[in-house]
Formats: C-alpha cells, structure tokens, sequence
C-alpha cells in the first residue's frame, strides 16, 4: 500500500530544498538533511518529532529561508531516512551531532528547534561535544523528559496504572494507520491537534503521520514509553525558551513546566490557549517568531561571522527516480 504524501499547496506544503545531502550516523546510519535559504544567513537547525518528517516544518521553513539559512533532516526510519535497528536515545544524539557536523562549520553555531521526539533529542545530544560547540540556543516545542504514557490524557480516564497501560498499548500499537479519510482526520485530530485546528493543519499532519511505517512507529513508541532524559535537561546549558498547547494530550503542559524547573537557562514558557501537541503547524507564527526572538538574540550580526563551507565531507543525495 503506497503511503500518503504531503500537501502541496498552502502554506504547510514542503518548499524546495537549496540543496540536498547524507548525513552519516555514529553507525553508519545515512540521514537526510535539506538545506533551505542563502550561504552566509544565520543558521537555525529544526529536529521534527515522532511520525513526522522535514514536511512539518513547512510553514517555518517557508518563512525563515528568506533570510535565514535553514537546516532540516529526517529522523532515523521517518521521511526519507531509512529505518536501523538502532532506536535508542542516544541514536537520537549520534544523528543530532552527524547532522551539526555535516553542515555548520567549525565553530559556527545555530538556533537549535526540536518537537516532541525532536526536543527529546536536543536533550539526548546537550552534552555532546558538537552540540556544545554548535547550540546557541534552542527552542523546544512540545515535548518532555520522561513520564510520557503516564502523563498522556490521550484517553480520557483517572491517571493511574490502568491508564498507563491502555495509553502504552494505543500508542504502541502495530496497527497500520491506513488511507487518510475523514474518520483518520478525526481521530488523528482529537488525538494530536487542539479543537479549533483549521481543516488545512489537520489534512497537513494526517499526510505526515500517516506517511510513518507502523514498524517505525512501533518501535520508536517503546523508546519513548521509557523515556528518561532529566540528565540530559540539566546539561542543556544554553538559553532555552519552551512551547506547549494547553490542548497538548500527548505531552501535557506539565512537562513544560518540568523542564522550566530543571533547566539551567529557561528564557520562558509560552503556553497556548486551546493549541494541541503539533504547535509548529497549529501556531506557526508563534513558533516561527520564536526562532526569530532566540536567533535575534544569539546569533547577532555583532558577533564574529563564522565561515559557512560544510565542516565535514558529506554524502551527496541520491538523485530521486
């Protein structure tokens, strides 16, 4: 069965990269990272979530590549980077240093921005040495440390162990997700987004996740099942702004405010009234603006301009059928 493909038109359709290429992994992982806007612009890197791809980051992308040099990539097994048998945290962190490695150069750093799974591995990667020679700041956009089935209020029950274990297996599920029809807009909707998320976001986000091979899926859902990242918050010394819906089933606002507790340089949390788990494409100005405020404010044209050739030999993409 062919999988769904993103939209293409409005403003969530993917733009056209300025260039393509392969990142290697610790292990030999090849990742696929898009280059968008001109040489030289200061440099924003945008790590998406679980059962997404570079797609989600559309409407930034679309809006930063103007002036600014944007750095998407697909996770190990989502969007066009092949699945490994390595689902691990530290997987995560290896991909996050291949990807900094293969495009900024020596020295130069970038406003990091992670979602969900993305934010978790910006925690996962904060005491690597690329990262910390790479972060400026970063932005993190819906997403925890840990906790995450117990926290979850996907279903509508008393917290407790019987929860837990229901939510475990519903988001676990091997299941294929299948075509996107109206009943899968509705259920990925109430599951993901908040109440007031136009038809256009939801069609966008049913095409991503649905796109997601159930194997992929399955497997990256027990990483995030046992998820325990409080170390890595606590090495993320950098300024750190957080993003959270109120309407968030998946990482409630309580993790935001979890990690503002224990992270070392917490600029600020936003909380969005009524807004679900997928705050790029449910509130895209805001998240946008974000990236904007931390690179303003990081990354200034006052400060020494670091040269912008690759630092390390990347693999060129294979050229698409």
């Amino acid at each position: 069965m062919s999988r769904p493909t993103p939209v293409t038109g409005g403003r969530y359709a993917p733009p056209a990269a300025v260039r393509e290429l392969t990142a290697r992994s610790a292990d030999g992982t090849g990742l696929h990272v898009e280059v968008h806007g001109p040489e030289g612009a200061p440099a924003v890197v945008l790590a998406h979530g679980w059962t997404c791809s570079t797609a989600f980051w559309a409407a930034q992308i679309g809006e930063l590549a103007a002036d600014h040099r944007v750095i998407a990539y697909d996770q190990r097994g989502h969007g066009r980077t092949p699945a490994s048998p390595t689902c691990t945290t530290d997987a995560l962190a290896d991909d996050l240093e291949a990807v900094l490695t293969a495009t900024l150069a020596p020295g130069e750093r970038a406003v990091i921005a992670g979602h969900s799974m993305g934010g978790m591995t910006v925690m996962a990667a904060s005491g690597r040495p690329a990262f910390r020679e790479h972060a400026a700041a970063v932005l993190l956009c819906s997403t925890g440390s840990g906790k995450l089935v117990a926290e979850s209020t996907v279903l509508p029950l008393r917290p407790g162990r019987a929860r837990t274990w229901l939510t475990g297996r519903v988001l676990g599920s091997r299941a294929p997700l299948g075509p996107v029809t109206p009943a899968a807009r509705r259920i990925l909707k109430y599951a993901t987004m908040g109440p007031a998320s136009a038809p256009d976001m939801v069609e966008a986000c049913a095409r991503i996740v649905h796109a997601c091979p159930r194997t992929v899926r399955h497997a990256w859902s027990h990483v995030l099942a046992s998820l325990d990242l409080e170390a890595g918050v606590r090495e993320l010394r950098v300024p750190v702004e957080v993003v959270v819906g109120t309407a968030d089933r998946l990482t409630p606002p309580v993790h935001a405010r979890a990690l503002a507790a224990a992270l070392p340089d917490c600029r600020g949390v936003t909380e969005l009234p009524g807004v679900g788990h997928m705050t790029p494409v449910e509130a895209p100005d805001l998240v946008t603006g974000r990236i904007r405020d931390l690179v303003a404010a990081h990354l200034s044209p006052h400060r020494p301009a670091a040269p912008v050739a690759p630092a390390a030999p990347a693999v060129p993409a294979e050229e698409s059928a």
